[in-house]
């Protein structure tokens, strides 16, 4: 990589870095705004790749499912998920029915992936920033959020941000061992293995600055390293099987939007399951309040 695109990359990562750094802080409709942006440029980036195969899933039915999962995160009605895949389901049936356009069974699948893929995991930062609140709303204006969900959701993106770094930093110096050899060829575990130890002394760092016992740190950090690389490796997956590089060239140095937060869409909801039931809650008691004795 010259030195230009090196800057050229270097400057994208800041200014979208510092742009969901203050989103995460402020949260409300600033984090809501920035979450669907991405996502709804991820469907459709989605949507491009796919099509490469000869599929083709519903972009409006992805951004559409999107929109009702992204209310419901910000309103927190987890209550009604169920209702709202239902529904997102059966438009999907109903869209590519509608079209008439074949491959049938796999534009039903792929859309469906769709909006489980770029919209229902990553909105997921959503719950993950209520976590330990009880927000009320006045109109559209949700109030009384604490901070806490702040620090979870910070702990994520810069342990998420270390282990991408210093996978591919300890790779290039130090890469024997192909990771991947198929999927990914230029990922190795010694890669592998310096993302990993640098995200869980990350974790135990600032996990324990923000009141995590030390115990949830250190499964934090192997959960953060561990499906942040999955997800890397997911969406290579994806772009291999359709032939393509790169999802697009939106962001200079960095491809597309789904190339930029690959790291991020499984690990969201791995981290706020975790943390809502091990961290915030006693497992024992919820599943006790599930499964009454």
């Amino acid at each position: 990589m010259n030195l230009s695109k090196s800057v050229t990359r270097l400057i994208t990562g800041v200014i979208f870095g510092f742009t969901a750094l203050f989103a995460i802080m402020a949260g409300g409709l600033y984090l809501v705004a920035l979450v669907l942006a991405i996502v709804i440029l991820a469907s459709k980036e989605y949507v491009k790749v796919l099509q490469h195969k000869g599929f083709r899933p519903s972009s409006r039915i992805i951004i559409a499912s999107s929109l009702i999962f992204a209310a419901l995160a910000y309103f927190n009605r987890f209550d009604l998920v169920a209702l709202a895949f239902s529904v997102c389901s059966i438009m999907a049936f109903m869209s590519v029915l509608f079209k008439g356009k074949q491959p049938y069974i796999a534009n039903v699948a792929t859309t469906i992936l769709g909006f489980v893929y770029c919209g229902w995991f990553p909105l997921h930062l959503l719950f993950l920033r209520d976590l330990g609140s009880h927000p009320v709303y006045q109109g559209f204006i949700k109030q009384n959020v604490t901070t806490e969900g702040a620090g979870y959701a910070l702990l994520l993106f810069f342990a998420v941000i270390l282990t991408d770094s210093f996978c591919y930093y300890a790779g290039s110096k130090f890469g024997k061992h192909k990771l991947s050899k198929v999927i990914s060829p230029n990922k190795t575990i010694e890669g592998s293995i310096g993302g990993t130890i640098m995200c869980l002394i990350f974790c135990i760092a600032f996990g324990l600055a923000i009141q995590i016992p030390w115990y949830h740190c250190i499964i934090l950090g192997f959960l953060i390293a561990a499906f942040a690389q999955i997800g890397d490796l997911c969406e290579s997956m994806i772009k291999r099987d359709a032939g393509v590089k790169d999802s697009s060239n939106i962001l200079p140095g960095h491809g597309g939007f789904l190339d930029r937060t690959d790291s991020y869409i499984l690990t969201i909801p791995v981290v706020h399951y975790y943390l809502y039931f091990f961290v915030v809650n006693n497992f024992i008691d919820l599943f006790k309040g599930i499964f009454p004795c």
